[in-house]
């Protein structure tokens, strides 16, 4: 049975229909979860996340992204996130069932890992490979972080210049030779150091979060324009990093501080489009539709709106995109870079 959202009669002011229903989308970016009070969607299982992608748009594969769910609770601290890829592959081995609908729930899975083990981090690294079940293809390891006690950090506490550590990149170089992925989460000030990052190691393809993480509360509210204009100056010279892909959504969270949780009633699709064109096309212009990706980061982003009209502004957005574009923006790079 479907849990609702603690937000769920809010979210119903606003309802759409599906904007070009037919074309396929492969959402790389969402979560699954269980028992998370302080979120807006305490539970985000297979119901749940079956009812916002077949909700009318055509979701053909999705992406899991590690977020803490299910750690092992017992045994070696540093393979306790295998857990995690265990209880997902669980859940992506039910969709692949074809009972749940025609949309291949966690198709790829992201899991996580201590890489400030360095070398020791093989091993963890080995066992996430072998749990994902031919599904696991990277890892993240969040890095958000700012001195401003009023801007939430990353759960792990990862302190300033994560990616710029020793033993960070000692573990790092391990992903690599295994064909794994890394997941850049972060914040706007953040950005110069998923740079350094991806040209100290040229053959790790590295993606992006959130467009790095565009702060708006604590000592950036009211300051959009400065923030646009650092990120910006950031944001262009990372994209002359070819193994850098870029991340396309992820930006209505409650940090960001468009305050549309706090309205009477949710935002349409033209409005959330309109609101944030500017970070659309611009990392589009600079990094190309074949290193772009559209992505929900659902359950959190439902505090702002529902999956279905989120697409749908992702769709406005890209109206005067050719179909081959647009193809490569909502499926074909995701699926790429995922190997789905």
């Amino acid at each position: 049975m479907t849990v609702r959202t603690k937000n769920h009669d809010w979210l119903a002011l606003t309802v759409e229909d599906p904007l070009d229903p037919d074309l396929p989308i492969c959402d790389p970016h969402h979560h699954l979860w269980d028992l998370q009070p302080a979120r807006v969607a305490p539970r985000y299982l297979l119901d749940e996340i079956v009812a916002d992608v077949g909700a009318g748009h055509n979701v053909v594969s999705t992406v899991f992204i590690e977020c803490g769910a299910m750690f092992k609770n017992a045994g070696p601290e540093a393979l306790q996130p295998v857990g995690e890829t265990e209880f997902v592959n669980g859940v992506a081995a039910m969709s692949a069932s074809g009972l749940y609908g025609k949309t291949r729930i966690a198709a790829g899975i992201i899991g996580t890992a201590s890489l400030r083990l360095g070398d020791a981090v093989a091993a963890v690294l080995d066992a996430q490979i072998a749990a994902g079940g031919g599904r696991f293809r990277g890892i993240r390891l969040g890095a958000a972080w700012d001195p401003n006690e009023s801007v939430p950090s990353h759960r792990t506490k990862p302190g300033a210049g994560l990616l710029l550590r020793d033993d960070f990149r000692a573990g790092f170089a391990h992903l690599a030779p295994r064909k794994l992925t890394f997941e850049a989460w972060l914040y706007h000030h953040q950005i110069p150091d998923v740079t350094s990052l991806a040209r100290a190691f040229p053959a790790t393809t590295i993606i992006l979060n959130h467009f790095g993480g565009p702060l708006g509360i604590g000592p950036y509210a009211g300051r959009a324009k400065d923030v646009y204009a650092e990120w910006r100056k950031s944001i262009s010279e990372l994209a002359t990093c070819p193994n850098v892909v870029a991340k396309l959504g992820g930006i209505n969270m409650e940090i960001n501080g468009f305050g549309w949780h706090e309205r009477p009633r949710p935002p349409g699709s033209q409005e959330l489009a309109d609101a944030t064109r500017h970070y659309y096309d611009f990392t589009i212009e600079r990094f190309g539709v074949d290193r772009c990706m559209f992505e929900s980061n659902f359950p959190v982003d439902k505090a702002s709106c529902s999956y279905t009209v989120l697409w749908n502004s992702f769709k406005r957005l890209t109206t005067g995109s050719s179909a081959t574009e647009r193809a490569k923006l909502f499926h074909d790079t995701a699926a790429r870079v995922y190997r789905l």
